[in-house]
C-alpha cells in the first residue's frame, strides 16, 4: 500500500491516524479503522485495513468479487465484530477484537445493501419506518419522517406500493430513503447500482450526490467499477484478498495503479 494519499485527493480521507494526529483531529473523524482483520473460520477475509475518513469525506472501496469489500462494510456497520483491530468514530471505540461495543442502530450510520433488503410484504412507507425502529420515535413522527424522506428521494407518490410492483430504480430509491431517514452521519453503500440500466443508474447516482451534499453525509461506497467510484468519490482504496494494495485519488488510481482490477479496467477501456 502507498504511504500517503496522492496529491489532489480529498484530504478528509487518508491512511489511519497515528496518536499525535488523532489528538489534533479530535471530533472530526467520523470513521477510523485501525488494522482491521477478519476471518470466516480459517479463511482470512480482511487483513490490516487501516483508514480514516473525516466528516464529509467520500471514500470508494474498489475490488473484485471476494476481495473483502462487503465484509468490510459489515464490520464498519457493526454487523460483524473484527477479529483484529479497532473501529473508532469521533474518539469513541465502536468495535474491538471479537466485540461490538456500540450496536449498529446507535452508530449514526446507515447501509444500503446490495440486494436492497426491502421486505416484500411491507409497502414503501412501512419499509422506511422499519428502518426507524431503533430510534424509538413516536408513531406520528416516524410516519412524518418516512413520508418526508421518500419525498426527498423522489418516490413520495409510492408510499402505499409494495416492492414487487416497483421498478429496480424505484426500489433503489426506497432503500436509499430508508437509510437516509435515520439521518446518518455515515452512509455505507454496497454495490448500490448493480442491475440498473445506464439511464436509471445515472439518475440514482445524481440523487445520491445531491442528498449527500444537502445532508452533509459522509460516504463509503463499495464497488467493482472504477468509473462508478469516480462518479461519487475523489478518493479510493483497492482491496485484493482482503488487503489494501493501493490508495489515493481515483484519477491517479485509474491511470497508474498496478493493481489487477485497475489494470484490467484500463485494458478494457482501450
Amino acid at each position: 500500500m502507498k504511504d500517503n494519499i496522492s496529491v489532489g485527493a480529498d484530504p478528509r480521507v487518508r491512511p489511519c491516524l497515528d496518536s499525535r494526529s488523532r489528538e489534533e483531529d479530535t471530533g472530526a473523524v467520523v470513521l477510523e479503522m485501525q488494522n482491521i482483520g477478519f476471518k470466516y473460520g480459517s479463511q482470512r477475509v480482511l487483513d490490516e485495513v487501516c483508514l480514516s475518513v473525516e466528516s464529509g469525506g467520500h471514500l470508494a472501496v474498489i475490488g473484485r468479487s471476494g476481495s473483502g469489500k462487503s465484509t468490510l462494510l459489515r464490520v464498519i456497520a457493526g454487523l460483524e465484530a473484527p477479529g483484529d483491530g479497532r473501529i473508532f468514530s469521533r474518539e469513541e471505540v465502536l468495535s474491538e477484537p471479537g466485540r461490538i461495543r456500540v450496536a449498529p442502530e446507535m452508530r449514526r450510520m446507515a447501509m444500503v445493501f446490495q440486494d436492497l433488503g426491502l421486505w416484500p410484504n411491507l409497502n414503501a412507507e412501512e419499509n422506511v419506518r422499519l428502518g426507524l425502529a431503533g430510534l424509538r420515535l413516536k408513531s406520528a413522527e416516524a410516519r412524518r419522517r418516512a413520508a418526508a424522506t421518500l419525498e426527498r428521494c423522489g418516490v413520495g407518490h409510492l408510499v402505499r406500493r409494495f416492492p414487487g410492483s416497483l421498478s429496480g430504480g424505484e426500489q433503489q430509491r426506497i432503500a436509499l430513503a430508508r437509510a437516509l431517514a435515520v439521518e446518518p452521519e455515515l452512509l455505507l453503500l454496497d454495490e448500490p447500482f448493480t442491475g440498473l440500466d445506464l439511464v436509471t443508474r445515472e439518475e440514482i447516482m445524481q440523487e445520491v450526490e445531491r442528498l449527500a451534499r444537502e445532508q452533509g453525509v459522509t460516504l463509503v461506497v463499495v464497488t467493482h467499477d472504477p468509473w462508478e467510484a469516480q462518479r461519487l468519490c475523489d478518493v479510493g482504496v483497492v482491496l485484493e484478498a482482503g488487503r489494501m494494495v493501493d490508495c489515493g485519488s481515483l484519477s491517479n488510481l485509474i491511470e497508474n495503479s498496478e493493481s489487477a482490477i485497475m489494470a484490467r479496467f484500463r485494458a478494457d477501456r482501450h
